[in-house]
Formats: structure tokens, sequence, C-alpha cells
């Protein structure tokens, strides 16, 4: 939509309607009693529907229901085609939490499948088939202090939402978070609370809740051989994160948390509302009547909290801010697995092949990492192992946390400084997270031994 930007150039800006409306001159139609109408009260887009909704930092209605829906999808649609994130063949687990932004990623995807659908049916050899659809909502009730009966109500909120989209069906996976540790919910839960309370920096709290989230998420799409995860991140909300980034110490790997396609995981990552803010999605869901189904709205003290407040106000001031920020942070060089392996399907159309060919991210274009945080999985520098032969040297659980093997904010805002503490902070970790921290330790050595490699001895040789 329209961002009051004299330099914006986003393909989704309405800013040329708005110029053209100023320069049009009111037009006069005759009537039973000569009175003068204009343009004004109609789309700006289809100029025949009354318009109900104004793009970002309008203060008048200009678009119609169906203009500004099929904008908002057009965005999804061109990040999804160009980038490759949803093929025939695939399978694709919707992460859904409820609120405006997952609730409009879920429906986009419904209606893309739906239409995949019709496509099928008509098609006479029915050569592509249609991808599959799940739901998982990661139920974080065990760890948040709200009423039990309110948890319970939202999950069957969420149910119905699911079961009422029409066909195809798309199953639905209600996963508690405490999972990730043990199948036995009870002693899940209590782990899950030991481990909070082991850190006691609220941010860095607050970011573990996030990384365990992913690893509940991809544990549901490996268990059931789905091949894309679709996040409802939007721009309002990667703007926010930009900041916080940056605040934190990850600027060196800010760029991997941003692109539309994130395949570090083991079951990619996908950002189809990389570029819809929140005011649209929220606009759409009210326009539409889509449910949400929201739980946790009160204030945050930590920098995540600070800095989402602070964004609200500079979109306030200013709507095309968080447009501004994306953009600007989108000028940092990806890395090499952002982006979608080459498509050699048969299954998958040429124009689809191509199209990823020739906007994907190019090998020399791109940072290359072979190290990652053992606990939010952010790329890491190699110049931050300069110092790590020490912490290289044991096989202890507790060595492989050391400060040169993570990342800067994990250091200072989650892992503990005392050895004590540590110890025990290790053992509270799920076991996907010790196993990640042993694979990178192995790397890290790797990647060590192949800077000395030209000063060791070979096995032949005698040490002097």
């Amino acid at each position: 939509m329209a961002c009051n930007s004299a330099t914006c150039n986003s393909s989704g800006c309405y800013k040329e309607y708005e110029v053209e409306e100023e320069q049009r001159q009111p037009t006069t139609r005759g009537g039973i009693n000569g009175s003068a109408t204009t343009h004004q009260n109609l789309c700006v887009k289809c100029k025949s529907n009354e318009p109900v909704c104004c793009g970002i930092g309008g203060d008048d209605a200009r678009f119609c229901k169906d203009c500004f829906k099929t904008n908002l999808y057009g965005k999804f649609k061109q990040a999804v085609s160009y980038n490759a994130m949803i093929t025939p063949s695939d399978k694709v687990l919707v992460a859904f939490s409820g609120g405006p932004s997952s609730r409009v990623v879920l429906q986009f995807v419904h209606e893309m499948q739906c239409r995949a659908q019709k496509n099928f049916d008509a098609s006479k050899d029915r050569s592509l088939p249609v991808f599959g659809v799940g739901v998982a909502f990661i139920d974080e009730s065990s760890i948040h202090s709200f009423a039990s009966q309110d948890a319970e109500k939202a999950i069957e909120d969420i149910r119905s939402i699911v079961s009422n989209l029409a066909p195809p069906e798309k199953e639905l996976y209600v996963v508690p978070i405490e999972n990730i540790f043990s199948s036995d919910n009870i002693d899940g839960k209590e782990r899950m609370k030991k481990l909070l309370d082991a850190v006691s920096d609220v941010t860095g709290k607050e970011d573990l809740l996030i990384h365990l989230r992913m690893l509940s998420l991809q544990r549901v799409a490996s268990q059931n051989r789905y091949t894309r995860v679709v996040l409802g991140s939007c721009t309002s909300r990667i703007a926010c994160h930009v900041i916080s980034a940056t605040v934190k110490g990850q600027g060196y790997s800010l760029s991997a948390d941003i692109q539309y396609v994130d395949s570090r995981w083991q079951v990619p990552v996908v950002l189809p509302l990389r570029d819809c803010p929140a005011q649209e999605l929220n606009t759409l869901c009210s326009l539409d009547g889509l449910k949400i189904v929201e739980l946790l709205n009160g204030p945050c003290s930590s920098i995540n909290g600070l800095v989402s407040s602070f964004v609200k106000v500079l979109q306030e001031e200013n709507p095309s801010r968080e447009c501004t920020i994306v953009r600007t942070a989108g000028k940092l060089t990806p890395f090499h697995f952002n982006r979608i392996p080459d498509i050699h399907d048969s299954s998958v159309p040429l124009a689809t092949r191509r199209r990823q060919k020739r906007h994907s991210i190019k090998p020399n274009g791109s940072l290359s990492s072979e190290s990652f945080c053992p606990i939010c999985n952010s790329p890491l520098n190699k110049s931050n192992f300069s110092s790590s032969l020490r912490s290289l040297q044991s096989n202890e659980n507790s060595d492989i946390f050391a400060a040169a093997a993570a990342c800067s904010s994990c250091q200072f805002q989650i892992i503990p400084k005392e050895p004590s503490l540590m110890e025990q902070f290790v053992s509270l970790l799920p076991q996907p997270l010790i196993t990640r921290a042993k694979h990178g330790d192995r790397g890290d050595f790797s990647l060590l031994r192949e800077q000395i490699q030209e000063f060791l001895l070979s096995d032949g040789e005698d040490e002097i």
C-alpha cells in the first residue's frame, strides 16, 4: 500500500494512484438535479466499487475489499513463486499461533491449495500433484500464567478454525512445547520450568523459548515428513527483529533471519508474508471475518518488547518506517543457505524451475558459514574461533557450550557464567540442542585444523 516515501520502489505501493487522484480534476455528470459527482468515493484501483479500507498511513478509505485482498494475496503469491517456496510435490507445515499473521498465512496457503486442487481436477492427465498442508500449534500453556480453561478454549477455537477450512483436509498437530524434552509431560514440564529458571536474563529467557519453539516445529515437521515449515513473520515483526538483533550483538547473523528462505534447518523455513505489514494483515482479518486467537497480549520488559514498542512509535510517526527498516536490512549479504536447493523434480513445471533459478541467491553472492551457535543456530563468524582451542580439547558436555562456541547474544543472555550453574544448565537442555552442539563442536575443530594444516606434523614425522 502507499508508504508516503519519495524513494519507495516497492511493487505493492499504491503511491501512483494517490498522485493520479491529486492531479485528476473532478468530472461532472449530468443528473436529474444537475449535481456534480466525483470518483473520490470509488476504489482507486477498480474505479467501480465503494472503498472500505485504506493503505498504510491513509486517513480515508481508498480500496474496496476485493482489491485490498487481491493486492495482499499478490504479495504472498509473488514471494512464494519467485523463491520456489511451495512446489506441487511439497508437503508444507504451517506454524499457527492464532494471531493475525499466522491466520492470514494459513488462509492464503489454503486458497493456494484449493486452486491447485481445482487445476488438478480439471486436468486430463493430472500430471501435477497437489501439495499437502498441515497445521502445527505449539502449546505453551505450561509456562505461562493464564488459566487452564483459557488455554483449553484457545485450543478448541484453533481446532474449529482448521476444521472449518474447505477441503483438501488439513491435519492439525497440537504439541505441548515440553514434548521437546520427553514424551512424559510431567517430566517435560518440570525440566522446562527448571531450564527457564536457570536463565536469569529476561531477554535471554524469551529468546531461549523462541529457539525451543522452532525446535518443536522442526520435530513435528521431520517426524511427519513435511518438506517446508511456513511461518507468518510479517514486515512489522521482521523490522523489530532487525533492531533487536542489532542491539543484542547479532549483526553478523542478521541477514540469515530476514530472507524469504532459511534452509539451515533440517526442514527449510519460509517467510511468504515478508512484504506484508501487520496493519494490512489486521485489516484483512477484520474485513474477511477471519477468527484469531491470542492469549499473550501483556506488556513485556525484555529487549524484544521494548524494541517492539519503539518501532510502533516510529510507525505512527512515519507509516513507511517498518518497510524502510526491512528494505535497508535486506541489502545485507545473505548466506548460502538462504535459498531453496535447485529443483530437479520433473513434476515441477519448467516455468517454476526457471523462475527459481533466476531469482535464487547465487553462491558467489552469498556468505558461507560452517559453524553455528549450539543454542540459537545462528551462523558464526570464522574469526570467532581464533581463541577456541582450549574449549575443543575436551569432549565434556559443558565444554561444548564454552564462550567461543556460541554467539555473543547467547553468551551474555542465556548461558550461565559460573561452572556449577553451567553443568546444571547443560543437564536440563533437550537432546536436540546437545546433539547439535556436539556436531557443531566437531565442525569447529575441522575448521581450525584446516586453518593450521600447514603447521601440523604428519603421522610419520617425529616431534623435535
